[in-house]
């Protein structure tokens, strides 16, 4: 973590997280499934090993958001059913915090993404709200089998990070 950075945090305790993150100019943005409990100077692995992959690749902050804001310990116990006020907070929170940057944009959501018939949606409405902003976006790891992007706790810590068109993916994939 940063030690001189102030926190990002949007959320709505105990339900939903919009953001994580810490502050800066040119922040790597990352993009999971659904959040855990993780929160500032409480991370989980997933979001800790974002920070330090932030912090060892020259950016100078972080950003982590998810597809769907609820939090779930277990991606099995996600909503059955779209809540479409907590997804219409969640695309807002990430186009307020991402409307100024031309970011690089590491897609870390693994095969979670079919848990859900819905998070398909969320990907496309995300991507419609950011993807005018410059954005470049990224892959670390292998794609798997079905075209999904690789999810930060199951790759080598030296994995590169390869360019990922998420329009294609969207179309094609998902």
């Amino acid at each position: 973590m940063y030690p001189n950075r102030s926190w990002i945090y949007h959320h709505d305790e105990p339900l939903t997280r919009y953001s994580l993150g810490q502050e800066g100019d040119n922040p790597l943005i990352c993009f999971g499934v659904n959040p855990s409990t993780a929160k500032p100077g409480d991370l989980d692995p997933t979001v800790a090993s974002v920070a330090r992959f932030a912090m060892e690749n020259d950016y100078d902050g972080w950003l982590m958001f998810n597809l769907y804001p609820q939090r779930a310990t277990n991606p099995d116990k996600m909503h059955k059913n779209f809540q479409k006020k907590i997804h219409e907070k969640n695309v807002e929170v990430i186009a307020e915090l991402t409307n100024h940057l031309s970011a690089d944009i590491w897609c870390a959501w693994g095969t979670l993404i079919e848990k859900r018939p819905y998070l398909s949606r969320c990907l496309q409405d995300i991507y419609d709200a950011i993807s005018g902003n410059g954005n470049r976006f990224y892959t670390r790891g292998r794609i798997s089998k079905a075209g999904h992007p690789h999810h930060p706790l199951y790759l080598r810590k030296t994995a590169p990070m390869d360019e990922f068109d998420v329009q294609r993916y969207v179309e094609e994939v998902i």
